[in-house]
Protein backbone atom coordinates (compact mmCIF):
# COMPACT_ATOMS: atom_id res chain seq x y z
CA UNK A 1 0.00 0.00 0.00
CA UNK A 2 1.47 3.33 -0.89
CA UNK A 3 0.48 6.68 0.30
CA UNK A 4 -0.92 9.08 -2.24
CA UNK A 5 -1.99 12.12 0.86
CA UNK A 6 -1.16 15.57 -0.30
CA UNK A 7 -0.46 18.37 1.90
CA UNK A 8 -2.77 21.46 2.15
CA UNK A 9 -1.14 24.45 3.78
CA UNK A 10 -3.38 26.83 5.76
CA UNK A 11 -3.20 30.30 3.92
CA UNK A 12 -3.01 33.23 6.34
CA UNK A 13 -6.16 34.45 6.93
CA UNK A 14 -6.42 38.59 7.29
CA UNK A 15 -9.07 39.16 10.28
CA UNK A 16 -11.19 42.25 10.85
CA UNK A 17 -11.35 43.20 14.21
CA UNK A 18 -14.76 45.32 14.89
CA UNK A 19 -14.94 46.06 18.68
CA UNK A 20 -13.88 42.56 19.50
CA UNK A 21 -11.13 41.78 22.51
CA UNK A 22 -7.93 41.63 21.51
CA UNK A 23 -6.74 38.92 23.71
CA UNK A 24 -9.64 36.92 21.90
CA UNK A 25 -8.10 37.64 18.78
CA UNK A 26 -4.33 37.14 19.65
CA UNK A 27 -5.46 33.15 21.26
CA UNK A 28 -6.98 32.41 17.78
CA UNK A 29 -4.02 33.87 16.15
CA UNK A 30 -1.59 31.40 18.37
CA UNK A 31 -3.80 28.26 18.26
CA UNK A 32 -3.62 28.65 14.26
CA UNK A 33 0.05 28.64 14.35
CA UNK A 34 0.59 26.33 16.62
CA UNK A 35 -1.78 24.24 14.20
CA UNK A 36 0.67 24.89 11.43
CA UNK A 37 3.97 23.79 13.15
CA UNK A 38 1.75 20.20 14.06
CA UNK A 39 1.29 20.94 17.44
CA UNK A 40 -2.55 19.60 17.91
CA UNK A 41 -2.41 19.12 21.79
CA UNK A 42 -1.53 22.38 22.48
CA UNK A 43 -3.69 24.08 19.91
CA UNK A 44 -6.11 22.38 21.70
CA UNK A 45 -5.43 23.81 24.48
CA UNK A 46 -5.37 27.28 23.70
CA UNK A 47 -8.83 26.90 21.64
CA UNK A 48 -10.48 26.35 25.00
CA UNK A 49 -9.30 29.43 26.61
CA UNK A 50 -11.86 31.21 23.69
CA UNK A 51 -15.28 32.00 24.28
CA UNK A 52 -16.39 30.85 21.15
CA UNK A 53 -19.82 33.62 21.78
CA UNK A 54 -17.04 36.90 21.70
CA UNK A 55 -16.05 36.03 17.99
CA UNK A 56 -17.32 37.41 15.05
CA UNK A 57 -18.85 34.71 12.19
CA UNK A 58 -15.72 34.80 10.71
CA UNK A 59 -13.76 34.14 13.37
CA UNK A 60 -16.11 31.42 14.48
CA UNK A 61 -15.66 29.76 11.29
CA UNK A 62 -11.39 29.88 12.02
CA UNK A 63 -11.96 28.23 15.65
CA UNK A 64 -13.68 25.20 13.99
CA UNK A 65 -11.51 24.99 11.40
CA UNK A 66 -8.40 25.00 13.35
CA UNK A 67 -10.48 22.83 15.91
CA UNK A 68 -10.58 20.63 13.10
CA UNK A 69 -7.28 19.95 12.10
CA UNK A 70 -5.84 19.60 15.26
CA UNK A 71 -8.37 16.36 15.61
CA UNK A 72 -7.81 15.58 12.30
CA UNK A 73 -3.75 15.64 13.30
CA UNK A 74 -4.68 13.46 16.40
CA UNK A 75 -6.62 10.85 14.02
CA UNK A 76 -9.97 11.63 15.92
CA UNK A 77 -11.76 11.99 12.12
CA UNK A 78 -15.11 11.93 13.38
CA UNK A 79 -14.95 14.71 15.69
CA UNK A 80 -12.86 16.66 13.02
CA UNK A 81 -15.70 16.41 10.47
CA UNK A 82 -17.77 17.58 12.60
CA UNK A 83 -15.67 20.73 13.22
CA UNK A 84 -15.18 21.26 9.48
CA UNK A 85 -18.66 20.85 8.96
CA UNK A 86 -19.19 24.17 11.64
CA UNK A 87 -16.40 26.09 9.98
CA UNK A 88 -17.77 25.20 6.54
CA UNK A 89 -21.46 26.29 8.06
CA UNK A 90 -19.73 29.93 9.57
CA UNK A 91 -18.05 30.52 6.36
CA UNK A 92 -21.19 29.65 4.02
CA UNK A 93 -23.15 33.01 5.99
CA UNK A 94 -20.71 35.01 5.02
CA UNK A 95 -20.78 33.81 1.54
CA UNK A 96 -16.66 33.81 1.74
CA UNK A 97 -15.71 31.59 -0.57
CA UNK A 98 -12.42 31.28 -0.97
CA UNK A 99 -12.65 29.06 3.00
CA UNK A 100 -15.73 26.96 2.17
CA UNK A 101 -12.97 25.87 -0.89
CA UNK A 102 -10.35 25.29 1.92
CA UNK A 103 -12.18 23.39 4.09
CA UNK A 104 -14.03 21.35 1.48
CA UNK A 105 -10.50 20.40 0.66
CA UNK A 106 -10.16 19.02 4.27
CA UNK A 107 -12.94 17.35 4.08
CA UNK A 108 -12.36 15.44 0.57
CA UNK A 109 -9.31 14.72 2.41
CA UNK A 110 -10.60 13.19 5.14
CA UNK A 111 -12.98 10.93 3.86
CA UNK A 112 -10.35 9.75 0.99
CA UNK A 113 -8.56 8.23 4.41
CA UNK A 114 -11.72 6.53 5.75
CA UNK A 115 -11.57 3.17 5.68
CA UNK A 116 -15.48 1.56 3.92
CA UNK A 117 -16.77 5.11 4.90
CA UNK A 118 -20.85 5.45 3.37
CA UNK A 119 -20.52 9.30 3.27
CA UNK A 120 -19.83 10.65 -0.91
CA UNK A 121 -16.87 13.05 -0.85
CA UNK A 122 -18.68 13.60 -4.77
CA UNK A 123 -20.50 16.59 -3.37
CA UNK A 124 -17.48 18.38 -1.95
CA UNK A 125 -15.34 17.39 -4.69
CA UNK A 126 -18.19 19.17 -7.85
CA UNK A 127 -18.72 22.24 -5.49
CA UNK A 128 -14.80 22.46 -4.47
CA UNK A 129 -13.82 22.45 -8.18
CA UNK A 130 -16.95 24.53 -9.46
CA UNK A 131 -15.56 27.42 -6.78
CA UNK A 132 -11.75 27.07 -8.19
CA UNK A 133 -12.37 27.42 -11.18
CA UNK A 134 -14.28 30.71 -10.71
CA UNK A 135 -11.29 31.67 -8.74
CA UNK A 136 -8.50 33.57 -9.81
CA UNK A 137 -6.30 32.86 -7.36
CA UNK A 138 -3.19 30.62 -8.63
CA UNK A 139 -3.61 27.97 -4.64
CA UNK A 140 -7.26 27.35 -5.89
CA UNK A 141 -6.60 26.36 -9.32
CA UNK A 142 -3.35 24.33 -8.24
CA UNK A 143 -4.84 22.81 -5.85
CA UNK A 144 -8.14 21.81 -7.99
CA UNK A 145 -5.87 20.47 -10.67
CA UNK A 146 -4.25 18.13 -7.99
CA UNK A 147 -7.65 16.84 -6.08
CA UNK A 148 -8.83 16.16 -10.29
CA UNK A 149 -5.14 13.80 -10.15
CA UNK A 150 -6.35 12.05 -7.49
CA UNK A 151 -9.74 11.49 -8.98
CA UNK A 152 -7.98 10.34 -11.85
CA UNK A 153 -5.88 8.13 -9.53
CA UNK A 154 -8.20 6.32 -7.53
CA UNK A 155 -10.12 5.63 -10.67
CA UNK A 156 -7.28 4.35 -11.78
CA UNK A 157 -6.90 6.48 -15.22
CA UNK A 158 -3.52 6.70 -14.83
CA UNK A 159 -2.87 9.03 -17.54
CA UNK A 160 -5.10 12.01 -16.62
CA UNK A 161 -4.06 11.62 -13.67
CA UNK A 162 -0.51 12.58 -15.21
CA UNK A 163 -1.87 15.07 -16.85
CA UNK A 164 -3.27 16.80 -13.81
CA UNK A 165 -0.45 16.21 -11.83
CA UNK A 166 1.70 17.77 -14.23
CA UNK A 167 -0.55 20.73 -14.02
CA UNK A 168 -0.65 21.39 -10.49
CA UNK A 169 3.57 21.14 -10.31
CA UNK A 170 3.22 23.46 -12.75
CA UNK A 171 1.02 26.01 -10.77
CA UNK A 172 2.49 24.91 -7.80
CA UNK A 173 5.80 26.67 -9.31
CA UNK A 174 4.43 29.45 -10.75
CA UNK A 175 3.37 30.07 -7.29
CA UNK A 176 6.82 29.54 -5.70
CA UNK A 177 6.15 26.91 -3.48
CA UNK A 178 8.65 24.36 -3.76
CA UNK A 179 7.84 22.20 -1.14
CA UNK A 180 3.88 21.82 -2.64
CA UNK A 181 5.89 20.93 -6.32
CA UNK A 182 7.44 17.68 -4.70
CA UNK A 183 4.39 16.51 -2.97
CA UNK A 184 2.70 16.19 -6.06
CA UNK A 185 5.29 14.89 -8.04
CA UNK A 186 6.10 12.10 -5.42
CA UNK A 187 2.60 11.31 -6.22
CA UNK A 188 3.59 10.86 -9.39
CA UNK A 189 5.05 8.16 -8.77
CA UNK A 190 2.63 6.48 -7.03
CA UNK A 191 0.48 7.04 -9.95
CA UNK A 192 3.38 5.32 -12.17
CA UNK A 193 3.76 2.62 -9.23
CA UNK A 194 0.08 1.63 -8.72
CA UNK A 195 -1.58 2.32 -11.79
CA UNK A 196 0.61 2.49 -14.52
CA UNK A 197 3.07 -0.29 -13.52
CA UNK A 198 6.16 1.87 -14.72
CA UNK A 199 8.39 0.49 -11.58
CA UNK A 200 11.18 2.16 -13.00
CA UNK A 201 9.80 5.54 -13.61
CA UNK A 202 8.18 5.22 -10.22
CA UNK A 203 11.51 4.36 -8.02
CA UNK A 204 13.30 7.55 -10.08
CA UNK A 205 10.54 9.75 -8.70
CA UNK A 206 10.75 8.08 -5.16
CA UNK A 207 14.35 8.25 -5.00
CA UNK A 208 14.78 12.22 -6.10
CA UNK A 209 12.35 13.88 -3.64
CA UNK A 210 13.91 12.21 -0.90
CA UNK A 211 16.79 14.66 -0.44
CA UNK A 212 14.18 17.66 -1.05
CA UNK A 213 12.39 16.36 2.00
CA UNK A 214 15.60 15.89 4.03
CA UNK A 215 16.77 19.43 3.46
CA UNK A 216 13.13 20.59 4.53
CA UNK A 217 13.44 18.03 7.50
CA UNK A 218 10.13 16.56 6.71
CA UNK A 219 11.06 13.15 8.15
CA UNK A 220 7.23 11.88 7.46
CA UNK A 221 7.36 12.01 3.63
CA UNK A 222 11.03 10.88 3.52
CA UNK A 223 9.24 7.96 5.56
CA UNK A 224 6.32 7.34 2.97
CA UNK A 225 9.16 7.71 0.38
CA UNK A 226 11.06 4.09 1.74
CA UNK A 227 7.65 2.72 2.44
CA UNK A 228 6.89 3.13 -1.27
CA UNK A 229 10.12 2.59 -2.39
CA UNK A 230 10.18 -0.98 -0.85
CA UNK A 231 6.67 -1.56 -2.53
CA UNK A 232 7.96 -1.16 -6.03
CA UNK A 233 11.09 -3.29 -5.14
CA UNK A 234 8.82 -6.41 -3.56
CA UNK A 235 6.64 -5.82 -7.02
CA UNK A 236 9.86 -6.38 -8.62
CA UNK A 237 10.08 -9.21 -6.94
CA UNK A 238 13.82 -7.89 -5.51
CA UNK A 239 12.63 -9.21 -2.05
CA UNK A 240 16.00 -8.04 0.16
CA UNK A 241 16.18 -4.37 -1.35
CA UNK A 242 12.07 -4.28 -0.54
CA UNK A 243 13.21 -5.61 3.17
CA UNK A 244 16.35 -3.18 3.41
CA UNK A 245 13.89 0.07 2.55
CA UNK A 246 10.94 -1.30 4.58
CA UNK A 247 13.60 -1.12 7.47
CA UNK A 248 14.30 2.78 6.51
CA UNK A 249 11.22 3.39 6.85
CA UNK A 250 10.29 1.75 10.34
CA UNK A 251 13.86 3.54 11.51
CA UNK A 252 12.52 7.35 11.38
CA UNK A 253 11.31 7.86 14.05
CA UNK A 254 7.15 9.03 12.92
CA UNK A 255 5.11 11.87 14.74
CA UNK A 256 2.78 10.14 17.49
CA UNK A 257 -0.52 10.79 15.72
CA UNK A 258 0.61 9.26 12.37
CA UNK A 259 -0.66 5.63 13.51
CA UNK A 260 -2.20 5.03 10.37
CA UNK A 261 0.74 5.17 8.76
CA UNK A 262 2.33 2.65 10.94
CA UNK A 263 -0.78 0.72 10.13
CA UNK A 264 0.53 0.73 6.70
CA UNK A 265 3.99 0.03 7.23
CA UNK A 266 3.63 -2.82 9.23
CA UNK A 267 0.75 -4.02 6.38
CA UNK A 268 3.28 -3.71 4.19
CA UNK A 269 6.22 -5.63 5.69
CA UNK A 270 4.31 -8.46 7.36
CA UNK A 271 3.96 -10.62 3.83
CA UNK A 272 7.34 -9.93 3.27
CA UNK A 273 8.82 -10.75 5.65
CA UNK A 274 6.68 -14.39 5.75
CA UNK A 275 8.11 -15.07 2.16
CA UNK A 276 11.60 -14.48 3.37
CA UNK A 277 10.90 -16.93 6.00
CA UNK A 278 11.46 -14.44 8.66
CA UNK A 279 8.40 -15.82 10.87
CA UNK A 280 9.90 -14.74 14.28
CA UNK A 281 10.13 -11.11 13.06
CA UNK A 282 6.49 -11.34 11.18
CA UNK A 283 4.92 -12.92 13.86
CA UNK A 284 6.30 -9.69 16.36
CA UNK A 285 5.43 -6.95 13.44
CA UNK A 286 1.47 -9.01 13.50
CA UNK A 287 1.11 -8.30 17.40
CA UNK A 288 2.25 -4.79 17.05
CA UNK A 289 -0.12 -4.36 14.35
CA UNK A 290 -2.88 -5.86 16.40
CA UNK A 291 -2.35 -3.49 19.54
CA UNK A 292 -2.06 -0.46 16.90
CA UNK A 293 -5.50 -1.46 15.46
CA UNK A 294 -6.71 -1.40 18.88
CA UNK A 295 -5.93 1.83 19.25
CA UNK A 296 -7.44 3.04 15.92
CA UNK A 297 -11.26 2.17 15.75
CA UNK A 298 -12.03 3.16 11.98
CA UNK A 299 -16.11 1.20 12.30
CA UNK A 300 -16.68 3.43 15.50
CA UNK A 301 -15.50 6.90 13.82
CA UNK A 302 -17.01 6.24 10.25
CA UNK A 303 -20.20 5.95 12.47
CA UNK A 304 -19.95 9.32 13.74
CA UNK A 305 -18.95 10.68 11.15
CA UNK A 306 -22.36 9.92 9.39
CA UNK A 307 -23.67 11.22 11.82
CA UNK A 308 -22.57 14.35 11.69
CA UNK A 309 -23.12 14.65 8.25
CA UNK A 310 -26.63 13.82 8.50
CA UNK A 311 -26.97 16.33 11.48
CA UNK A 312 -25.23 18.40 9.43
CA UNK A 313 -27.79 18.31 6.57
CA UNK A 314 -31.11 18.17 9.07
CA UNK A 315 -29.36 21.43 10.58
CA UNK A 316 -29.50 22.85 7.09
CA UNK A 317 -33.13 21.69 6.21
CA UNK A 318 -34.27 23.30 9.50
CA UNK A 319 -32.75 26.72 8.81
CA UNK A 320 -34.03 26.58 5.46
CA UNK A 321 -37.68 26.31 6.81
CA UNK A 322 -36.68 28.75 9.70
CA UNK A 323 -35.50 31.54 7.53
CA UNK A 324 -39.10 30.80 5.45
CA UNK A 325 -40.74 30.97 8.16
CA UNK A 326 -39.23 34.15 9.15
CA UNK A 327 -40.14 35.47 5.72
CA UNK A 328 -43.56 34.60 6.18
CA UNK A 329 -43.71 36.16 9.39
CA UNK A 330 -41.86 39.41 8.28
CA UNK A 331 -43.88 40.00 5.05
CA UNK A 332 -47.03 40.11 7.54
CA UNK A 333 -45.63 42.39 9.86
CA UNK A 334 -44.68 44.49 6.74
CA UNK A 335 -48.33 44.22 5.30
CA UNK A 336 -49.76 45.18 8.56
CA UNK A 337 -47.42 48.55 8.94
CA UNK A 338 -48.04 49.22 5.42
CA UNK A 339 -51.53 49.91 5.89
CA UNK A 340 -50.85 52.03 8.36
CA UNK A 341 -48.66 54.52 7.33
CA UNK A 342 -48.86 54.29 3.21
CA UNK A 343 -49.48 58.17 3.28
CA UNK A 344 -46.57 58.90 5.33
CA UNK A 345 -44.48 56.49 2.68
CA UNK A 346 -45.98 58.03 -0.31
CA UNK A 347 -44.96 61.45 0.57
CA UNK A 348 -41.49 60.33 1.45
CA UNK A 349 -41.18 57.80 -1.40
CA UNK A 350 -42.70 61.20 -3.59
CA UNK A 351 -39.47 63.12 -2.15
CA UNK A 352 -37.17 60.58 -2.10
CA UNK A 353 -38.06 60.04 -6.30
CA UNK A 354 -37.69 63.55 -7.27
CA UNK A 355 -34.80 63.86 -5.08
CA UNK A 356 -33.02 60.65 -6.84
CA UNK A 357 -34.48 62.29 -10.34
CA UNK A 358 -32.50 64.88 -10.08
CA UNK A 359 -29.44 63.84 -8.87
CA UNK A 360 -29.67 61.19 -11.43
CA UNK A 361 -30.37 64.31 -14.55
CA UNK A 362 -27.09 65.60 -13.21
CA UNK A 363 -25.18 62.97 -12.98
CA UNK A 364 -25.92 62.08 -16.54
CA UNK A 365 -25.58 65.46 -17.36
CA UNK A 366 -21.69 65.46 -16.26
CA UNK A 367 -21.11 61.61 -17.56
CA UNK A 368 -22.54 63.42 -20.83
CA UNK A 369 -20.14 66.60 -20.83
CA UNK A 370 -16.95 64.19 -19.88
CA UNK A 371 -18.12 61.97 -22.93
CA UNK A 372 -18.22 65.12 -25.46
CA UNK A 373 -14.40 66.10 -24.17
CA UNK A 374 -13.30 63.03 -24.80
CA UNK A 375 -14.86 62.49 -28.04
CA UNK A 376 -13.49 66.00 -29.20
CA UNK A 377 -10.10 65.16 -28.22
CA UNK A 378 -10.62 61.48 -30.23
CA UNK A 379 -12.11 63.91 -33.17
CA UNK A 380 -9.00 66.12 -33.01
CA UNK A 381 -6.74 63.09 -33.22
CA UNK A 382 -8.65 61.52 -36.27
CA UNK A 383 -8.31 65.31 -38.09
CA UNK A 384 -4.54 65.35 -37.27
CA UNK A 385 -3.88 61.99 -38.40
CA UNK A 386 -5.71 62.53 -42.12
CA UNK A 387 -4.14 65.62 -41.94
CA UNK A 388 -0.71 64.54 -41.91
CA UNK A 389 -2.26 61.80 -44.33
CA UNK A 390 -2.90 63.94 -46.59
CA UNK A 391 -0.47 66.06 -46.35
CA UNK A 392 2.11 63.48 -46.73
CA UNK A 393 -0.03 62.65 -49.67
CA UNK A 394 0.44 65.78 -51.16
CA UNK A 395 4.13 66.09 -50.45
CA UNK A 396 4.46 62.65 -52.47
CA UNK A 397 2.42 64.41 -55.77
CA UNK A 398 4.37 67.63 -55.36
CA UNK A 399 7.90 65.35 -55.50
CA UNK A 400 6.81 63.20 -58.19
CA UNK A 401 6.14 66.34 -60.32
CA UNK A 402 8.81 67.80 -60.14
CA UNK A 403 10.64 64.94 -61.08
CA UNK A 404 8.61 64.14 -64.53
CA UNK A 405 9.48 68.14 -64.89
CA UNK A 406 12.91 68.96 -64.13
CA UNK A 407 14.36 65.35 -65.23
CA UNK A 408 12.04 63.56 -67.44
CA UNK A 409 10.85 66.61 -69.33
CA UNK A 410 14.08 67.61 -70.48
CA UNK A 411 14.70 63.99 -71.76
CA UNK A 412 11.96 63.36 -73.58
CA UNK A 413 12.49 67.11 -75.37
CA UNK A 414 16.13 65.86 -76.12
CA UNK A 415 14.05 62.53 -77.06
CA UNK A 416 11.68 64.62 -79.74
CA UNK A 417 14.39 66.15 -81.18
CA UNK A 418 15.88 62.88 -82.33
CA UNK A 419 12.94 61.74 -83.58
CA UNK A 420 12.97 64.97 -86.16
CA UNK A 421 16.29 64.13 -86.90
CA UNK A 422 15.70 60.77 -87.94
CA UNK A 423 12.93 62.23 -90.45
CA UNK A 424 15.55 63.44 -92.44
CA UNK A 425 18.41 61.53 -91.61
CA UNK A 426 18.68 57.69 -91.47
CA UNK A 427 21.81 57.36 -89.46
CA UNK A 428 22.18 53.83 -87.70
CA UNK A 429 23.85 56.18 -84.84
CA UNK A 430 21.30 58.47 -84.71
CA UNK A 431 18.87 55.31 -83.99
CA UNK A 432 20.92 54.00 -81.50
CA UNK A 433 21.01 57.04 -79.63
CA UNK A 434 17.34 57.63 -80.01
CA UNK A 435 17.17 54.38 -78.56
CA UNK A 436 19.20 54.49 -75.48
CA UNK A 437 17.43 57.86 -74.73
CA UNK A 438 13.84 56.07 -74.99
CA UNK A 439 15.66 53.30 -72.51
CA UNK A 440 16.54 55.81 -69.73
CA UNK A 441 13.56 57.62 -69.82
CA UNK A 442 11.45 54.19 -69.08
CA UNK A 443 13.93 53.79 -66.67
CA UNK A 444 13.50 57.29 -64.64
CA UNK A 445 9.86 56.14 -65.23
CA UNK A 446 10.38 53.30 -63.28
CA UNK A 447 12.59 54.96 -60.29
CA UNK A 448 9.63 57.53 -60.19
CA UNK A 449 6.95 54.91 -59.61
CA UNK A 450 9.58 52.56 -57.48
CA UNK A 451 9.94 55.72 -54.85
CA UNK A 452 6.24 55.90 -54.78
CA UNK A 453 5.77 52.55 -53.65
CA UNK A 454 8.62 52.21 -51.36
CA UNK A 455 6.45 52.98 -47.73
CA UNK A 456 8.07 54.26 -44.91
CA UNK A 457 9.09 53.21 -41.74
CA UNK A 458 5.63 52.12 -39.45
CA UNK A 459 5.62 54.03 -36.92
CA UNK A 460 5.17 57.06 -39.17
CA UNK A 461 1.66 55.40 -39.91
CA UNK A 462 -1.25 53.83 -38.40
CA UNK A 463 1.09 52.86 -35.56
CA UNK A 464 2.31 56.07 -34.53
CA UNK A 465 -1.09 57.46 -35.30
CA UNK A 466 -2.61 55.08 -32.85
CA UNK A 467 -0.39 55.42 -30.35
CA UNK A 468 -0.22 59.11 -30.37
CA UNK A 469 -3.95 58.81 -29.49
CA UNK A 470 -3.76 56.12 -26.89
CA UNK A 471 -0.96 58.49 -25.45
CA UNK A 472 -3.28 61.72 -25.50
CA UNK A 473 -6.26 59.95 -23.74
CA UNK A 474 -4.10 58.42 -21.09
CA UNK A 475 -2.94 61.89 -20.07
CA UNK A 476 -6.30 62.67 -18.91
CA UNK A 477 -5.78 59.87 -16.10
CA UNK A 478 -9.42 58.62 -16.48
CA UNK A 479 -7.99 55.59 -18.44
CA UNK A 480 -4.65 54.01 -19.19
CA UNK A 481 -4.53 53.08 -22.68
CA UNK A 482 -1.32 50.41 -24.13
CA UNK A 483 -0.41 49.59 -27.74
CA UNK A 484 1.54 46.77 -28.55
CA UNK A 485 2.50 46.01 -32.18
CA UNK A 486 3.85 43.06 -33.57
CA UNK A 487 5.27 42.62 -36.98
CA UNK A 488 3.86 45.97 -38.26
CA UNK A 489 7.19 46.42 -39.63
CA UNK A 490 5.83 48.39 -42.93
CA UNK A 491 3.40 50.37 -43.32
CA UNK A 492 -0.33 49.09 -45.03
CA UNK A 493 -1.91 50.90 -47.94
CA UNK A 494 -3.29 54.54 -47.12
CA UNK A 495 -7.27 53.67 -47.37
CA UNK A 496 -6.55 50.68 -44.90
CA UNK A 497 -4.60 52.13 -42.43
CA UNK A 498 -7.22 55.15 -42.68
CA UNK A 499 -10.02 52.86 -42.06
CA UNK A 500 -8.18 50.50 -39.79
CA UNK A 501 -7.16 53.76 -37.56
CA UNK A 502 -11.51 55.10 -37.46
CA UNK A 503 -12.13 51.14 -36.40
CA UNK A 504 -9.64 51.41 -33.70
CA UNK A 505 -10.83 55.16 -32.71
CA UNK A 506 -14.45 54.47 -32.97
CA UNK A 507 -14.22 51.27 -30.48
CA UNK A 508 -12.09 53.20 -27.81
CA UNK A 509 -14.87 55.82 -28.02
CA UNK A 510 -17.11 53.16 -27.27
CA UNK A 511 -15.04 52.11 -24.07
CA UNK A 512 -15.03 55.81 -22.79
CA UNK A 513 -18.58 56.07 -23.28
CA UNK A 514 -20.11 52.77 -22.03
CA UNK A 515 -17.57 50.48 -20.44
CA UNK A 516 -16.28 52.40 -17.50
CA UNK A 517 -13.26 50.77 -18.15
CA UNK A 518 -9.63 52.15 -16.24
CA UNK A 519 -7.26 49.79 -18.46
CA UNK A 520 -7.55 49.49 -22.50
CA UNK A 521 -4.77 47.44 -24.29
CA UNK A 522 -4.77 47.47 -28.15
CA UNK A 523 -3.07 44.87 -29.88
CA UNK A 524 -1.86 45.39 -33.74
CA UNK A 525 -0.78 42.26 -35.26
CA UNK A 526 0.59 41.64 -38.85
CA UNK A 527 -0.12 38.10 -39.94
CA UNK A 528 1.35 38.44 -43.60
CA UNK A 529 -1.95 37.43 -45.24
CA UNK A 530 -4.14 39.20 -42.81
CA UNK A 531 -4.15 42.30 -40.04
CA UNK A 532 -5.10 41.29 -36.70
CA UNK A 533 -6.51 43.82 -34.28
CA UNK A 534 -8.30 43.31 -30.66
CA UNK A 535 -8.85 45.95 -28.23
CA UNK A 536 -9.52 44.67 -24.76
CA UNK A 537 -10.91 46.68 -21.76
CA UNK A 538 -11.68 45.66 -18.13
CA UNK A 539 -14.84 47.02 -17.86
CA UNK A 540 -18.57 46.50 -16.82
CA UNK A 541 -18.60 44.23 -19.79
CA UNK A 542 -22.64 42.98 -21.49
CA UNK A 543 -24.69 40.42 -22.99
CA UNK A 544 -22.79 40.08 -26.59
CA UNK A 545 -26.26 37.88 -27.37
CA UNK A 546 -28.19 41.12 -27.14
CA UNK A 547 -26.22 42.78 -30.15
CA UNK A 548 -27.76 41.79 -33.27
CA UNK A 549 -27.70 42.55 -36.79
CA UNK A 550 -30.95 44.71 -36.35
CA UNK A 551 -29.94 46.40 -33.27
CA UNK A 552 -26.11 46.60 -33.03
CA UNK A 553 -25.80 50.06 -31.10
CA UNK A 554 -23.15 51.28 -28.83
CA UNK A 555 -21.22 52.15 -32.48
CA UNK A 556 -20.76 48.70 -33.50
CA UNK A 557 -23.31 48.71 -36.67
CA UNK A 558 -20.73 51.33 -38.35
CA UNK A 559 -17.36 49.55 -37.15
CA UNK A 560 -19.26 46.43 -38.68
CA UNK A 561 -19.91 47.92 -42.25
CA UNK A 562 -16.16 49.24 -42.81
CA UNK A 563 -15.39 45.70 -41.81
CA UNK A 564 -17.36 44.07 -44.33
CA UNK A 565 -16.48 46.70 -46.41
CA UNK A 566 -12.62 45.23 -46.36
CA UNK A 567 -13.94 41.33 -46.12
CA UNK A 568 -13.09 41.14 -42.41
CA UNK A 569 -14.43 39.46 -39.73
CA UNK A 570 -15.47 40.86 -36.34
CA UNK A 571 -16.28 39.08 -33.06
CA UNK A 572 -17.29 40.61 -29.39
CA UNK A 573 -16.05 38.63 -26.40
CA UNK A 574 -17.95 39.52 -23.09
CA UNK A 575 -19.31 38.65 -19.80
CA UNK A 576 -21.23 41.08 -17.07
CA UNK A 577 -18.38 42.14 -14.97
CA UNK A 578 -15.47 40.68 -16.93
CA UNK A 579 -14.55 43.59 -19.52
CA UNK A 580 -15.10 42.88 -23.29
CA UNK A 581 -13.15 41.85 -26.14
CA UNK A 582 -13.27 43.18 -29.78
CA UNK A 583 -11.35 41.23 -32.16
CA UNK A 584 -10.92 41.49 -35.77
CA UNK A 585 -9.10 40.03 -38.36
CA UNK A 586 -9.08 41.67 -42.14
CA UNK A 587 -7.31 40.23 -44.95
CA UNK A 588 -4.41 41.85 -47.03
Amino acid sequence: MTFTEIRYQILPVIIFITGFCFGQNDLLKQAELLIKNKQSDSALFTLNKINLKDLSIFQQGKYHEINGLSLLQKDKHHLAFEALQNSKENYTSIDSISNINRINLYIIDLLAHQNDIKVSSQPYINEFLNYANKSNNIKDKTEAASTLAVIYLKANDGQKSIKYFNKAIDLALKAKDSILATDYLFNKGVVYSEVLKDYEKALKIFKEVVPIYEKNKDYTYIAYSYNNQAEVYKKKKEYKIALEYYNKAFSIRLDKNNLKSKEIFYENIIPLLDSLGKYKEAYQHSNELITLKDSIDDSEQNTAIIDAEKKYRTSEKEKENLILEKQKTKNKNVAIGLGGSLALGSIIAFLLFKNTKRKQKLAEQEKEIESQKLATVLKEQELTAIDAMIEGQEKERQRIANDLHDDLGGLMATVKLHFNALKDKHSPELFDKTNSLIEEAYQKIRSVAHAKNSGVIAKQGLLKAVQNMADNISASNKIQIDVIDHGLDNRLENSLELTIFRVIQELITNVIKHARASEVTIHLTNHDDSINIMVEDNGKGFNPSQITKTNKGMGISSIDKRIEHLDGKLTIESEKNQGTTVIIDIPV
